[in-house]
Protein backbone atom coordinates (compact mmCIF):
# COMPACT_ATOMS: atom_id res chain seq x y z
CA UNK A 1 0.00 0.00 0.00
CA UNK A 2 1.54 2.90 -1.19
CA UNK A 3 1.99 5.81 2.02
CA UNK A 4 0.31 8.97 1.52
CA UNK A 5 2.74 11.98 2.01
CA UNK A 6 2.37 15.71 1.81
CA UNK A 7 3.68 15.32 -1.86
CA UNK A 8 0.66 13.27 -2.77
CA UNK A 9 -1.83 15.65 -1.33
CA UNK A 10 -0.31 18.79 -2.22
CA UNK A 11 -0.41 17.58 -6.09
CA UNK A 12 -3.73 15.85 -5.26
CA UNK A 13 -4.69 19.20 -4.71
CA UNK A 14 -3.61 21.19 -7.06
CA UNK A 15 -4.75 18.81 -9.52
CA UNK A 16 -8.50 19.09 -8.67
CA UNK A 17 -7.97 22.74 -8.03
CA UNK A 18 -6.77 22.94 -11.86
CA UNK A 19 -9.87 21.21 -13.34
CA UNK A 20 -12.56 22.31 -10.93
CA UNK A 21 -11.42 25.60 -9.22
CA UNK A 22 -12.60 27.42 -12.96
CA UNK A 23 -16.27 25.16 -12.87
CA UNK A 24 -17.02 26.38 -8.90
CA UNK A 25 -15.67 30.36 -9.93
CA UNK A 26 -18.54 29.72 -12.73
CA UNK A 27 -20.99 28.30 -10.77
CA UNK A 28 -20.95 31.43 -8.06
CA UNK A 29 -21.16 33.84 -10.46
CA UNK A 30 -24.18 32.71 -12.14
CA UNK A 31 -25.91 33.89 -8.87
CA UNK A 32 -24.07 37.12 -8.79
CA UNK A 33 -26.77 39.98 -8.47
CA UNK A 34 -24.51 42.28 -10.41
CA UNK A 35 -24.08 42.25 -14.45
CA UNK A 36 -20.16 42.41 -13.90
CA UNK A 37 -19.02 38.61 -13.97
CA UNK A 38 -16.02 39.96 -11.86
CA UNK A 39 -17.97 42.10 -9.43
CA UNK A 40 -19.79 40.54 -6.47
CA UNK A 41 -22.67 42.40 -5.68
CA UNK A 42 -25.36 40.06 -3.67
CA UNK A 43 -27.07 36.55 -4.32
CA UNK A 44 -29.50 36.22 -6.58
CA UNK A 45 -31.23 33.83 -9.14
CA UNK A 46 -32.33 36.53 -11.86
CA UNK A 47 -30.02 35.66 -14.54
CA UNK A 48 -31.40 31.77 -14.16
CA UNK A 49 -34.53 33.95 -15.49
CA UNK A 50 -33.57 35.93 -18.04
CA UNK A 51 -32.01 32.65 -19.08
CA UNK A 52 -35.80 30.94 -19.74
CA UNK A 53 -36.70 34.12 -21.34
CA UNK A 54 -34.00 34.27 -23.49
CA UNK A 55 -35.22 32.71 -26.86
CA UNK A 56 -32.28 32.54 -29.09
CA UNK A 57 -30.44 30.82 -26.30
CA UNK A 58 -33.94 27.91 -25.71
CA UNK A 59 -33.29 27.07 -29.34
CA UNK A 60 -29.65 26.53 -30.00
CA UNK A 61 -30.25 24.53 -26.61
CA UNK A 62 -32.82 22.66 -28.13
CA UNK A 63 -31.23 22.33 -31.48
CA UNK A 64 -28.05 21.13 -29.92
CA UNK A 65 -30.36 18.34 -27.82
CA UNK A 66 -32.04 17.01 -30.73
CA UNK A 67 -28.72 17.04 -32.41
CA UNK A 68 -27.00 14.91 -29.85
CA UNK A 69 -29.69 12.61 -29.52
CA UNK A 70 -29.93 11.71 -32.92
CA UNK A 71 -26.42 11.26 -34.07
CA UNK A 72 -25.37 9.56 -30.55
CA UNK A 73 -28.06 7.09 -31.18
CA UNK A 74 -26.87 6.38 -35.00
CA UNK A 75 -23.15 6.66 -33.81
CA UNK A 76 -23.73 3.83 -31.38
CA UNK A 77 -25.89 1.27 -33.79
CA UNK A 78 -23.23 2.08 -36.28
CA UNK A 79 -19.96 2.15 -33.71
CA UNK A 80 -21.36 -1.41 -32.21
CA UNK A 81 -21.70 -3.08 -35.52
CA UNK A 82 -17.93 -1.60 -37.09
CA UNK A 83 -16.74 -3.35 -33.71
CA UNK A 84 -18.21 -6.75 -34.03
CA UNK A 85 -17.03 -6.60 -37.75
CA UNK A 86 -13.49 -5.89 -36.53
CA UNK A 87 -13.44 -8.53 -33.28
CA UNK A 88 -15.36 -11.41 -34.86
CA UNK A 89 -14.63 -10.95 -38.90
CA UNK A 90 -11.24 -12.40 -38.61
CA UNK A 91 -9.19 -11.82 -41.66
CA UNK A 92 -11.43 -10.20 -44.30
CA UNK A 93 -10.78 -8.85 -47.84
CA UNK A 94 -9.82 -5.02 -47.01
CA UNK A 95 -9.76 -5.05 -43.14
CA UNK A 96 -7.01 -2.68 -42.90
CA UNK A 97 -8.92 -0.44 -44.84
CA UNK A 98 -11.99 -0.69 -43.27
CA UNK A 99 -10.57 -0.45 -39.59
CA UNK A 100 -8.23 2.51 -40.77
CA UNK A 101 -11.66 4.45 -41.69
CA UNK A 102 -13.09 3.77 -38.77
CA UNK A 103 -10.52 4.88 -36.41
CA UNK A 104 -9.24 7.85 -38.71
CA UNK A 105 -11.66 10.18 -37.27
CA UNK A 106 -9.63 9.76 -34.10
CA UNK A 107 -6.23 11.88 -35.10
CA UNK A 108 -7.96 13.93 -38.07
CA UNK A 109 -8.15 17.62 -36.95
CA UNK A 110 -11.71 18.81 -36.47
CA UNK A 111 -11.27 21.89 -39.11
CA UNK A 112 -10.53 18.70 -41.89
CA UNK A 113 -12.96 17.07 -41.15
CA UNK A 114 -15.80 19.92 -40.87
CA UNK A 115 -14.12 21.10 -44.05
CA UNK A 116 -14.55 17.81 -46.07
CA UNK A 117 -18.26 17.32 -44.75
CA UNK A 118 -18.65 20.71 -45.85
CA UNK A 119 -17.37 20.23 -49.73
CA UNK A 120 -19.15 17.11 -49.67
CA UNK A 121 -22.60 18.22 -48.52
CA UNK A 122 -22.04 21.75 -51.03
CA UNK A 123 -21.08 18.82 -54.02
CA UNK A 124 -24.17 16.95 -53.26
CA UNK A 125 -26.35 19.89 -53.26
CA UNK A 126 -27.38 18.85 -49.60
CA UNK A 127 -29.00 21.85 -47.82
CA UNK A 128 -26.96 22.43 -44.33
CA UNK A 129 -29.11 22.02 -41.68
CA UNK A 130 -29.79 19.59 -38.33
CA UNK A 131 -29.99 16.99 -41.02
CA UNK A 132 -26.28 17.57 -42.25
CA UNK A 133 -25.03 18.62 -38.53
CA UNK A 134 -26.05 15.16 -37.20
CA UNK A 135 -24.24 13.48 -39.80
CA UNK A 136 -21.62 15.00 -39.05
CA UNK A 137 -21.15 14.50 -35.41
CA UNK A 138 -22.36 10.88 -36.47
CA UNK A 139 -19.23 10.50 -38.37
CA UNK A 140 -16.66 11.74 -36.01
CA UNK A 141 -18.28 10.18 -32.70
CA UNK A 142 -19.23 6.63 -34.11
CA UNK A 143 -15.28 5.45 -34.27
CA UNK A 144 -15.53 7.15 -30.41
CA UNK A 145 -18.26 3.96 -29.68
CA UNK A 146 -16.40 1.26 -31.95
CA UNK A 147 -13.26 1.61 -29.52
CA UNK A 148 -14.98 1.19 -26.24
CA UNK A 149 -17.45 -1.39 -27.53
CA UNK A 150 -14.09 -3.08 -28.91
CA UNK A 151 -12.41 -3.30 -25.93
CA UNK A 152 -15.36 -5.33 -24.25
CA UNK A 153 -15.75 -7.62 -27.13
CA UNK A 154 -12.07 -8.75 -26.79
CA UNK A 155 -12.44 -9.92 -23.55
CA UNK A 156 -15.85 -11.39 -23.54
CA UNK A 157 -16.34 -15.09 -23.33
CA UNK A 158 -17.56 -16.59 -26.70
CA UNK A 159 -18.16 -19.98 -24.65
CA UNK A 160 -21.57 -18.27 -23.38
CA UNK A 161 -22.71 -17.46 -27.30
CA UNK A 162 -21.03 -20.90 -28.30
CA UNK A 163 -24.16 -22.65 -25.43
CA UNK A 164 -26.71 -20.22 -26.63
CA UNK A 165 -25.78 -21.54 -30.18
CA UNK A 166 -25.94 -25.28 -28.77
CA UNK A 167 -29.45 -24.86 -27.25
CA UNK A 168 -30.96 -23.25 -30.74
CA UNK A 169 -30.46 -20.44 -30.81
CA UNK A 170 -29.95 -18.07 -33.97
CA UNK A 171 -26.71 -16.08 -34.37
CA UNK A 172 -29.38 -13.36 -34.73
CA UNK A 173 -30.86 -14.30 -31.36
CA UNK A 174 -27.46 -15.29 -29.31
CA UNK A 175 -26.30 -11.74 -29.73
CA UNK A 176 -29.83 -9.88 -28.95
CA UNK A 177 -29.78 -12.69 -25.61
CA UNK A 178 -26.67 -13.07 -24.49
CA UNK A 179 -23.87 -10.60 -26.30
CA UNK A 180 -25.54 -7.65 -26.12
CA UNK A 181 -26.72 -7.65 -22.30
CA UNK A 182 -23.50 -8.46 -21.68
CA UNK A 183 -21.69 -5.48 -23.86
CA UNK A 184 -24.74 -3.26 -22.67
CA UNK A 185 -22.18 -1.67 -20.09
CA UNK A 186 -19.43 -0.60 -22.90
CA UNK A 187 -22.52 0.32 -25.47
CA UNK A 188 -24.22 2.63 -23.59
CA UNK A 189 -20.74 4.12 -21.92
CA UNK A 190 -20.19 4.37 -26.09
CA UNK A 191 -23.94 6.71 -26.51
CA UNK A 192 -22.52 8.74 -23.06
CA UNK A 193 -19.82 9.43 -25.33
CA UNK A 194 -20.79 10.63 -28.12
CA UNK A 195 -23.69 12.43 -26.88
CA UNK A 196 -20.77 14.45 -25.04
CA UNK A 197 -18.91 14.83 -27.52
CA UNK A 198 -22.17 16.29 -29.80
CA UNK A 199 -22.69 18.78 -27.07
CA UNK A 200 -19.20 19.72 -26.90
CA UNK A 201 -18.74 20.28 -30.54
CA UNK A 202 -17.94 23.54 -31.82
CA UNK A 203 -15.39 23.45 -35.13
CA UNK A 204 -17.63 20.51 -36.71
CA UNK A 205 -20.81 21.69 -36.68
CA UNK A 206 -19.61 25.50 -37.49
CA UNK A 207 -18.92 24.38 -40.88
CA UNK A 208 -22.32 22.32 -41.35
CA UNK A 209 -24.86 24.44 -39.72
CA UNK A 210 -27.18 26.39 -41.50
CA UNK A 211 -28.59 29.78 -40.75
CA UNK A 212 -31.86 28.33 -38.83
CA UNK A 213 -29.85 25.44 -37.21
CA UNK A 214 -27.17 27.07 -34.82
CA UNK A 215 -26.15 24.74 -32.04
CA UNK A 216 -25.56 25.95 -28.38
CA UNK A 217 -21.70 25.91 -28.03
CA UNK A 218 -21.66 28.08 -31.27
CA UNK A 219 -24.16 30.45 -29.88
CA UNK A 220 -22.03 30.78 -26.39
CA UNK A 221 -18.87 31.14 -29.07
CA UNK A 222 -20.34 34.36 -30.35
CA UNK A 223 -22.04 35.78 -27.44
CA UNK A 224 -18.91 35.54 -25.19
CA UNK A 225 -16.78 37.61 -27.91
CA UNK A 226 -19.13 40.62 -27.01
CA UNK A 227 -18.48 40.01 -23.37
CA UNK A 228 -19.18 37.04 -20.77
CA UNK A 229 -22.65 37.23 -19.67
CA UNK A 230 -24.37 35.80 -16.42
CA UNK A 231 -26.48 34.31 -18.44
CA UNK A 232 -24.12 32.46 -20.09
CA UNK A 233 -23.08 31.74 -16.76
CA UNK A 234 -25.95 30.58 -15.65
CA UNK A 235 -26.70 28.10 -19.17
CA UNK A 236 -22.86 26.51 -18.31
CA UNK A 237 -24.35 26.03 -14.41
CA UNK A 238 -27.70 24.08 -15.60
CA UNK A 239 -25.33 22.17 -18.46
CA UNK A 240 -22.64 21.31 -15.74
CA UNK A 241 -26.04 20.04 -13.56
CA UNK A 242 -27.55 18.20 -16.15
CA UNK A 243 -24.42 16.18 -17.24
CA UNK A 244 -23.05 15.65 -12.98
CA UNK A 245 -26.71 13.81 -12.98
CA UNK A 246 -26.51 12.01 -15.73
CA UNK A 247 -23.31 10.78 -15.47
CA UNK A 248 -24.26 9.52 -11.59
CA UNK A 249 -27.15 7.82 -13.20
CA UNK A 250 -25.56 5.67 -15.53
CA UNK A 251 -22.67 4.85 -12.98
CA UNK A 252 -25.77 4.26 -11.20
CA UNK A 253 -27.27 2.38 -14.03
CA UNK A 254 -23.95 0.54 -14.18
CA UNK A 255 -23.28 -0.70 -11.02
CA UNK A 256 -26.57 -2.23 -10.69
CA UNK A 257 -26.37 -4.29 -14.40
CA UNK A 258 -23.17 -5.43 -12.70
CA UNK A 259 -24.22 -6.26 -9.40
CA UNK A 260 -27.37 -8.12 -11.44
CA UNK A 261 -24.83 -9.99 -13.39
CA UNK A 262 -22.66 -11.22 -10.66
CA UNK A 263 -25.97 -12.83 -8.98
CA UNK A 264 -26.86 -14.46 -11.74
CA UNK A 265 -23.80 -16.22 -12.77
CA UNK A 266 -23.23 -17.62 -8.88
CA UNK A 267 -26.81 -18.69 -9.65
CA UNK A 268 -25.93 -20.65 -12.32
CA UNK A 269 -22.93 -22.05 -10.66
CA UNK A 270 -24.74 -23.00 -7.74
CA UNK A 271 -27.45 -24.89 -9.78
Amino acid sequence: MTRLSWFNVVSLTLGFAFLYLPMVILILFSFNESKLVTVWAGFSTKWYGELLQNEAFLDAAWVTLRVAVFSSTIATVLGTMAAYVLVRGGRFFGRTLFSGMIYAPLVMPEVITGLSLLLLFIGIGLDRGIFTIVLAHTTFSMCYVSVVVSSRLVTFDRSLEEAALDLGCSPAEAFRLVTLPIIAPAVISGWLLAFTLSLDDLVIASFTSGPSSTTLPIKIFSSVRLGVSPEINALSTLMIAIVAVGVIIASLATKRAALQRQREERLAVQT
